[in-house]
């Protein structure tokens, strides 16, 4: 699903990881996003890591969600916006 508009908590953060993309090293980590309707995997990488804390509201605009080992997860992706609230 594209163009998701999310609002919501940081319940849970995970430490970053290392990680080799095609694009080069970079580091990424994942978020539990909590609203009203639910939970959902957040996916963060590289800067976007710093910016959010546990406890922290945070909007995620024009992301998208795909599935990931059976997993739904959300991204912000390239054309995405992560505001922290």
């Amino acid at each position: 699903m594209r163009r998701v508009d999310v609002t919501g908590k940081i319940a849970e953060l995970s430490a970053p990881k290392d990680v080799q993309t095609k694009f080069g090293p970079g580091q990424t980590a994942s978020a539990k996003l909590v609203d009203d309707s639910g939970e959902v995997k957040l996916i963060l990488w590289n800067e976007k890591i710093a910016e959010v804390a546990v406890g922290k509201t945070v909007t995620v605009e024009n992301g998208y969600v795909d599935s990931y080992q059976g997993v739904m997860q959300l991204n912000v992706g390239r054309y995405g916006k992560l505001k922290v609230n």
